[in-house]
């Protein structure tokens, strides 16, 4: 076999190794909240973090690691995650108290980044345009794969070996993928290579992410809530000033601007992620807490959507080649909508197979969204721009995450305060719940408008080389 045939393998198998177990540790976590706890007494405000810690980090650090692939090379970068998250996946199984255990959610989620920044933009480097919705249909169902045997392998590893047995297990099944990307791949793919890295714009991209999302979902709790998001505020339009005038910057304002189905392409993935993330989690929360199901029992009912996606995601990524990825996308996310309405009509005695058929609903509809998306952004620019555009679609994508985790945290607080957990009155969960949902239903109706009116892609996907 030729080699650049044999690398495309490789950087195929790679990358879809490290698709499915990250999300795979992401959905076994949300089975294992609960049981975290029941272990530290906490309450599900304090809980939230477990996961948020994870994204503000990788929402912070994303772009200027996208920008830093570009110039020191996409591999060298993409390793450096891997290492990074296996070992903070251990830090997480092994942490003695709740807020070390965030504190090393939030050092995993640097290693995420840094995997999250070069992933998609390597696969794109690597294969030819006219198989990139095929690759990226392939690499979307190995992230749903691994969200599908999260919460069931995740419902068995929590109920038989405990919650730690999630991170430490996640550990072990990142090195092959290490050892694959650092020892069988060849090659950088530093277009950008001799470019300046732009650091005060680095600094600045952090220092609005980080101090915006954390303001926003402690904001009723925290009297450093409004002058956090207020500062985030503050510096993000720094960070826009800056980047606007660097001849070299971390994130091109311009390409923004000029490249309307790119910028519409990232705000549409922004809030998808921001209407559908959270799904899981409350889901978890509401079979394990009001329905009174083990950890193993609800992660089987919780493989519903991401089964699903992993199905259909291969089949909507073809079909973005061949027609224009806006309606195809725009199609997904009308479905999410139908998926998220029926999730805010569940009620503490719904038949378990109805909300299993809501599920089902929104798995269909983010197939047919997230893949056709992406396909669009990162063939709608020049290959030099790869990992800055792979690592902007991301950053749109894990903001919307946290924006999501955020959202659930105000709820929460406003609904349930410090009560731990396990002593939550059912009522107030489903509350909860509902409001999250109706409230993700009208957010994600906004985004079928935002996928729409990012105009026609052109050749399929809109290719750029």
């Amino acid at each position: 076999m030729p080699d650049g045939a044999r690398n495309r393998r490789i950087a195929l198998a790679a990358s879809t190794l490290a698709s499915f177990l990250m999300p795979f540790m992401a959905g076994a976590v949300n089975v294992a909240i609960p049981a975290i706890g029941r272990e530290f007494h906490a309450d599900a405000v304090t809980l939230n973090w477990v996961v948020t810690a994870f994204l503000v980090v990788s929402a912070m650090l994303l772009l200027p690691f996208g920008r830093l692939a570009d110039v020191v090379g996409r591999r060298r970068v993409f390793v450096a995650g891997l290492a990074v998250f296996s070992l903070t996946s251990a830090l997480c199984g092994l942490a003695p108290s709740l807020p070390l255990l965030i504190a090393a959610r939030a050092a995993q989620g640097a290693g995420g980044a840094l995997v999250f920044a070069t992933s998609l933009a390597i696969l794109s480097s690597v294969f030819p345009p006219e198989e990139r919705g095929r690759v990226l249909g392939i690499n979307v169902a190995a992230v749903y794969l691994g969200l599908s045997a999260g919460p069931v392998l995740g419902g068995v590893l929590t109920q038989h070996g405990g919650w730690r047995a999630v991170f430490l297990a996640t550990a072990l099944l990142l090195v092959p993928a290490l050892l694959l990307a650092r020892y069988g791949l060849e090659g950088e793919w530093a277009e950008a290579r001799g470019e300046r890295f732009d650091f005060a714009g680095a600094v600045l991209c952090a220092a609005a992410i980080g101090p915006l999302t954390v303001g926003v979902s402690v904001i009723r709790s925290s009297a450093a809530g409004p002058w956090l998001a207020a500062a985030g505020v503050a510096a993000g339009v720094a960070f826009v000033v800056r980047e606007a005038r660097t001849p070299q910057p971390i994130l091109d304002v311009g390409l923004l601007r000029r490249n309307r189905l790119f910028a519409m392409s990232s705000l549409a993935a922004l809030i998808g992620y921001a209407a559908t993330f959270t799904s899981g989690y409350l889901l978890s929360i509401y079979l394990q807490v009001v329905r009174g199901l083990d950890p193993q029992r609800a992660g089987a009912l919780l493989l519903v959507a991401p089964a699903v996606q992993a199905a259909l995601s291969p089949f909507a990524g073809r079909l973005s080649d061949r027609v224009d990825p806006r309606y195809v996308a725009s199609a997904g996310m009308a479905v999410c909508v139908v998926g998220l309405a029926g999730l805010a009509l569940v009620g503490a005695a719904t038949d378990l197979a109805l909300v299993v058929v809501a599920v089902g609903v929104l798995g269909v509809g983010f197939a047919f969204f997230s893949s056709p998306n992406t396909n669009a952004a990162i063939g709608s620019v020049d290959r030099r721009m790869y990992g800055v555009a792979a690592a902007t679609i991301g950053t749109a994508r894990v903001v919307g995450m946290t924006f999501s985790m955020a959202v659930l945290t105000l709820l929460l607080a406003m609904r349930l305060g410090d009560v731990p957990l396990p002593s939550a009155d059912p009522g107030d969960l489903v509350g909860t719940m509902r409001a999250a949902y109706a409230a993700f239903a009208v957010l994600c109706l906004a985004g079928v408008g935002a996928s729409l009116a990012r105009g026609p892609s052109g050749n399929g996907a809109g290719r750029n080389g």
